[in-house]
């Protein structure tokens, strides 16, 4: 069968699925289950006869929503709150997961950039951080404590504070993301540029090592964290500049709820990374280095674990649970 042929035969049950996904319009389970499986039948015959063809995209994406309604409908979890993170986030994550890699992708090239200007510039770390802060670090490493700025203020007070702020860049990431995305890479900009000249600094008068063994016992979470902000924001501003078949109000409803979930489900992160900072990493020198690096280690794999690879766990396992499900 020609393409032409293919997508005209086909088109109007695929529009019409396409509008009951997007507007729950479906009774139970098992009639959602079975137009699924329609729905990859047409899949697979699409990537084995069009390999090509734009339509493969366009039938993946419908697939991913299918996927992720039939598990809310099919409710295996009665606590709403542990199935939201326990699989729904995970989907999503799997279904958006380009948008995650190239937030890690502009984290990088700007977290580099900030590094790089800071070692042919001397004046550059200044004119990020400001000479009060510099001239304090600088004397924090005189005294043998480079990071000794984390002992400042109450425990109660700098988690509180802490947190805050961060929500508060986090939050900014992604509304500003509502600028067809350009928002959102700015607030990366200004953040990775700050990182990157840091981490230089400390390198550049030879405490790099004690700089990590502190700022990353918070920071592997906390920054972390950030960049999802920054991919829910991107797929906000993907949504408004790329509609699809979808009215360009419909397509930004939906990228502003998927963002919302992605951002409150990095909210206990950034708890956990504030409380590490406003406990923890104000003995950083003093701890043994082992546990140090053991807790950068343990919370670095644990977000990483959660948002890179459960999502592809959660994927393979309900994709052998929807067998059962299927009429």
């Amino acid at each position: 069968m020609r393409e032409v042929a293919f997508i005209k035969q086909n088109k109007e049950k695929w529009l019409s699925f396409e509008t009951a996904i997007f507007n729950n319009d479906f009774k139970n389970p098992d009639e959602l289950a079975s137009q699924y499986i329609q729905l990859i039948n047409d899949l697979s015959y699409a990537q084995t006869y069009y390999p090509k063809s734009k339509v493969i995209t366009y039938l993946n994406q419908l697939a991913a929503k299918a996927f992720q309604k039939i598990y809310k409908i099919k409710r295996e979890d009665s606590n709403r709150i542990v199935a939201f993170w326990k699989t729904e986030v995970p989907l999503i994550m799997h279904q958006y997961r380009k948008f995650v890699y190239i937030a890690f992708i502009i984290f990088t090239i700007f977290t580099a950039i900030g590094a790089f200007s800071a070692a042919n510039d001397g004046e550059f770390v200044r004119s990020i951080l400001g000479d009060e802060y510099v001239n304090m670090t600088i004397e924090n490493i005189e005294a043998g404590n480079p990071v000794a700025v984390y002992k400042s203020g109450s425990n109660w007070g700098s988690f509180i504070g802490i947190t805050v702020n961060n929500l508060r860049v986090g939050i900014i990431a992604f509304v500003l993301g509502v600028f067809g995305g350009l928002g959102t890479v700015y607030i990366l900009f200004k953040n990775c540029i700050m990182l990157g000249s840091f981490q230089y600094f400390f390198y550049e008068k030879d405490v790099f090592w004690e700089s990590v063994r502190g700022i990353w016992i918070h920071g592997s979470m906390e920054i972390f964290a950030i960049v999802i902000e920054a991919a829910a924001g991107l797929i906000l501003g993907a949504s408004i500049l790329f509609p699809g078949t979808h009215s360009r109000f419909t397509s930004f409803k939906e990228g502003a709820k998927t963002g919302v979930k992605i951002v409150i489900s990095t909210f206990p992160f950034t708890f956990f990374a504030g409380f590490l900072e406003g406990f923890i990493t104000r003995y950083s020198q003093e701890m043994p280095k082992i546990i140090s690096v053991g807790i950068i280690l343990v919370t670095l794999g644990y977000i990483s674990y959660y948002y890179l690879i459960y999502p592809f766990v959660v994927k393979k396992k309900l994709d052998a649970q929807l067998i059962s499900i299927i009429p």
